[in-house]
C-alpha cells in the first residue's frame, strides 16, 4: 500500500462511517439468523460484508467491520460466551481480506487471501480459541473443522470472484 493510502486508511469520512455501520449490521444478521452454527462449527455467509469493505474501504475498515460486527452480535444475540479471541481473529481476517482485495483483486490474491484466513485464523486460530473456551483437545478441533474449512474455501473464492467481476463498479461508486 502507498504511504498516502495507509494514513488514509486511518482516517474515518461520514460516508466511510454510514457504510461501515450497514455493513456491520449485515455482518450480523448472516453471522447470527442465517450461518449453521454448531459449537465448533460455523458455516455461512458473513464474510461478504467484510469482503466489501475490504474491497471498497482497505484492510483497517474491513478488520474494524469484522471485529465490531462480532463483538456486537455476541452481545446483542449471544451464541454462548463472549471471547475476545474470536473478535481478534475476526479482526485479522478482515486485515487480511483488506490486504488482498483493496485496489488489487487478481484471482491468486483472492485465493492467497481466502487459504490464509481459513486455514490460519479460522482452522488454526479459532481451534485454538474454541480448545481454550471449551477444554477440547486442539487435535481432534481440528480434525472436525476441516470440514468447515474444505466447504468454505472454495465458496468463498467463488463468492469474491463473482463480487469481484460483477460488482467491482458498484462497490467502488
Amino acid at each position: 500500500m502507498k504511504e498516502r493510502n495507509l494514513k488514509e486508511s486511518f482516517k474515518f469520512s461520514t460516508k466511510d462511517i454510514a457504510l461501515m455501520g450497514v455493513l456491520i449490521a449485515t455482518e450480523v444478521v448472516l453471522s447470527r439468523f442465517l450461518s449453521i452454527s454448531l459449537w465448533n462449527l460455523k458455516i455461512g455467509f458473513a464474510f461478504v460484508p467484510v469482503v466489501i469493505a475490504a474491497i471498497r474501504l482497505g484492510p483497517i475498515k474491513a478488520g474494524t467491520v469484522a471485529a465490531l460486527g462480532d463483538f456486537i452480535g455476541a452481545m446483542l444475540f449471544p451464541i454462548g460466551q463472549y471471547f475476545p479471541g474470536f473478535t481478534f481473529t475476526a479482526f485479522l481476517m478482515g486485515i487480511t481480506h483488506g490486504i488482498f482485495l483493496y485496489e488489487k483483486r487478481t484471482t491468486s490474491r483472492i485465493i492467497t487471501g481466502v487459504l490464509i484466513n481459513q486455514l490460519i485464523f479460522s482452522l488454526l486460530l479459532n481451534s485454538y480459541w474454541i480448545s481454550v473456551l471449551y477444554g477440547a483437545p486442539y487435535k481432534e478441533l481440528l480434525a472436525t473443522r476441516i470440514f468447515q474449512t474444505a466447504i468454505l474455501v472454495p465458496v468463498q473464492i467463488a463468492v469474491i470472484s463473482i463480487l469481484n467481476k460483477s460488482a467491482a463498479k458498484i462497490l467502488m461508486a
